[in-house]
């Protein structure tokens, strides 16, 4: 089989058209329907359904799906580990990050990365801790950076740095005046949480668990799925809200925003580096590992 026809049919089947996947390959659709229909008549087999403007596998499509993304994976480990013993590293590497990492930690990591590396092209893909998991477990991202442990045992983890979400309330709040609160202060206070599957909020579940208190005990007014909203919303005085420190220390340093200390909380976590314990690494993920392993990413604080 084509590499080239299995890489056009892997895309259409992903995007669900031979529309968006001529746009995202740089073809023309007609060129995109040869290549698919030249796939199909070679195995004797339909492997798309067009239903009208879209597509979806069939049975067969949906089989040789699987067997297409380990092929083209082997061809693209195959091409980064003849270049790396020629002494290059290049190619493309997909990450995941969940959203404090992702936006606060990975970014300056791909950089450094790719300045030593300079022919590697990089993905970036974002979303909640248990979303990033399920990336990595299913083959989406070779490498990815959570906030939370997981808790499937195909997922490989290595502590990448600590963390702490600090209490954030906004700049005229009265409680800027003082050193520290009490939980008690803040159940009486309107909370804005993170969304459900991401690190911090099970970062926070787990911290009050060992207090003996639960969410339910406190004033929730709101679930955002996105750190910045939550700064937003905190600043428009919607409520107060766990944030990881590394997400508003500027936010903080500049006065729009005010960290305060609960007394009686321990909100701490580390960043996770997790890969799949089973799949076999590019050479290119390698070097990425190896290259973070080597940073000064202050992990003990």
């Amino acid at each position: 089989m084509d590499l080239r026809r299995l890489e056009i049919f892997l895309k259409v089947a992903e995007l669900g058209s031979f529309s968006r996947a001529a746009d995202a390959l740089f073809l023309t659709q007609p060129t995109v329907s040869e290549h698919v229909r030249a796939l199909e008549d070679e195995l004797g087999v339909q492997l798309l359904d067009r239903l009208g403007r879209g597509t979806t596998p069939t049975k067969a499509g949906t089989l040789l799906l699987g067997y297409a993304r380990r092929l083209l994976t082997l061809s693209r480990e195959a091409r980064q580990a003849i270049e790396q013993f020629q002494g290059r590293v290049s190619g493309e590497l997909v990450l995941g990050g969940s959203t404090i990492p992702g936006e606060y930690v990975l970014p300056a990591l791909i950089g450094a990365f790719r300045g030593k590396y300079p022919d590697v092209s990089i993905s970036l893909r974002i979303g909640a801790s248990r979303q990033v998991q399920e990336w990595v477990e299913q083959g989406h991202v070779e490498v990815g950076v959570v906030g939370a442990l997981p808790a499937s045992r195909t997922l490989e983890t290595r502590q990448l740095m600590a963390d702490d979400l600090v209490l954030v309330v906004p700049p005229e709040h009265p409680w800027v005046a003082r050193k520290t609160v009490t939980v008690e202060d803040v159940k009486r206070e309107p909370l804005i949480l993170r969304e459900r599957g991401s690190g911090s909020r099970e970062t926070l579940e787990q911290a009050l668990k060992e207090v003996g208190l639960e969410l339910t005990a406190f004033h929730v007014v709101g679930e955002i799925a996105s750190t910045q909203a939550v700064k937003q919303a905190v600043r428009a005085g919607l409520g107060l809200s766990f944030v990881s420190h590394r997400a508003v220390e500027d936010e903080c340093r500049a006065g729009l925003l005010a960290c305060v200390k609960v007394s009686n909380l321990n909100v701490s976590r580390a960043f996770h580096i997790v890969t799949h314990r089973d799949r076999s690494r590019s050479p290119l993920a390698q070097a990425f590992l190896a290259f973070v392993e080597s940073q000064p990413t202050d992990r003990s604080s």
